[in-house]
């Protein structure tokens, strides 16, 4: 099982660090592995968080997601998605941005961190609107009750989550930003970029989230539908494609896969500038990480770790919002990415810990029950 849900991501490690080898030598071997690391430990509450909605969706979907997924991810945000950002912030074209990435990396990296104001408002607004409709909403299971109890019931109130988020924004916008740090040291107001991007944040969520969420809840009559259609097909003997038992609301869930997938990447992309500024060993480690990212998520649904340990998807979206204010907080001030990393991984070994506690505790009271029952019934 293991050898399976991980086998892709062995292979790609080991093609990344021989190609870096051969690449840089030594030296970029350990900036490759170095970056591998720093990813999968940013990206364990993306893992996490995917696993929770990726369950939901049939094998034909899930295996998309390690496929075409994949692709997105490595060569999308881990390659492109940089020299996008230097295209659009120094209004150069696509050909010129890479020329720069591989022969000007000293310039490159100046525009990307010029360019981080926008990236951290965009993915901060993104990532807080998702811990914010999770806070918000009334669950049977809640892991921190003295927080969450009260905060369903303040969830009641329509459109709550997006007044807070935009409240934040323009704390952000008018604290942070205004005196953000320009690549050299001078200060830049960049007010009106926090603005915009952060705007652009929360309307590529609602828009994402919304038919997501649209289509999800037409999953459960659409999936007894499919059943339906399955059982006549194999009386009938003909065969459905899986495409068409996958349907629109795993279409969607995927592509809102991909969104968070890509919010989550953003502090990835932007701590991987301080160990190098090299663009293609930036993507072989990114990459390797990613890779086992994918493989992890896949992992905990066909594992059906979710389940047991309910706490779990809790602590991934407190890490979530940790996460979107370190964002926010960085458009003024630097944060170590080891204390980034640090604070996703102690909030979901806290709720790790909190889930095998519940469990001991139902696991006793079980068996004292049983005991009750068996004196009772005179055994």
């Amino acid at each position: 099982m293991l050898l399976k849900t991980f086998g892709w991501s062995f292979a790609v490690t080991a093609l990344g660090l021989v190609a870096a080898a051969f690449y840089g030598g030594w030296t970029a071997f350990g900036i490759v592995a170095i970056l591998a690391v720093l990813e999968i430990s940013l990206s364990f509450d993306n893992a996490v968080v995917n696993a929770g909605i990726l369950k939901k969706m049939n094998a034909f979907w899930q295996k998309i997601f390690l496929t075409v997924g994949v692709l997105i991810a490595v060569f999308g945000m881990r390659l492109v998605f940089p020299v996008v950002i230097v295209a659009v912030t120094a209004h150069m074209g696509p050909i010129e941005a890479v020329d720069l990435a591989l022969n000007n990396k000293d310039r490159y990296q100046e525009l990307v961190t010029d360019a981080h104001p926008a990236i951290a408002a965009f993915g901060g607004m993104f990532l807080l609107m998702i811990f914010l409709d999770f806070i918000f909403e009334d669950r049977d299971i809640q892991w921190l009750r003295w927080i969450e109890r009260p905060l369903a019931k303040l969830g009641k109130v329509d459109m709550l989550s997006v007044c807070i988020a935009l409240i934040v924004l323009l704390i952000t916008a008018f604290t942070f930003a205004t005196h953000a740090h320009q690549h050299g040291g001078a200060h830049v107001d960049k007010a009106q970029t926090v603005l915009i991007a952060g705007i652009a944040g929360l309307i590529t969520y609602m828009v994402v989230g919304g038919l997501s969420g649209f289509f999800e809840d037409r999953l459960e009559e659409q999936e007894e539908r499919e059943h339906e259609e399955e059982e006549e097909a194999e009386r009938t003997g003909k065969k459905r494609s899986p495409v068409v038992l996958a349907g629109q609301a795993a279409f969607f869930m995927f592509l809102y896969l991909e969104v968070l997938d890509a919010s989550f990447s953003f502090d990835g992309v932007i701590g991987a500038f301080a160990i190098t500024n090299d663009i293609v060993l930036m993507a072989l480690g990114l990459g390797i990480g990613a890779m086992y990212v994918r493989s992890l998520t896949v992992y905990l649904v066909r594992q059906g770790t979710l389940d047991d340990y309910v706490y779990l998807e809790h602590g991934a979206h407190y890490a979530i919002g940790a996460l979107a204010v370190i964002l926010m907080v960085t458009i003024r001030y630097e944060i170590n990415e080891v204390i980034t990393g640090l604070v996703g991984v102690v909030l979901i070994a806290w709720s790790f810990w909190s889930s095998v506690r519940r469990n001991r505790a139902l696991a006793a009271a079980g068996e004292g029950s049983d005991e009750k029952a068996e004196v009772s019934s005179g055994v």
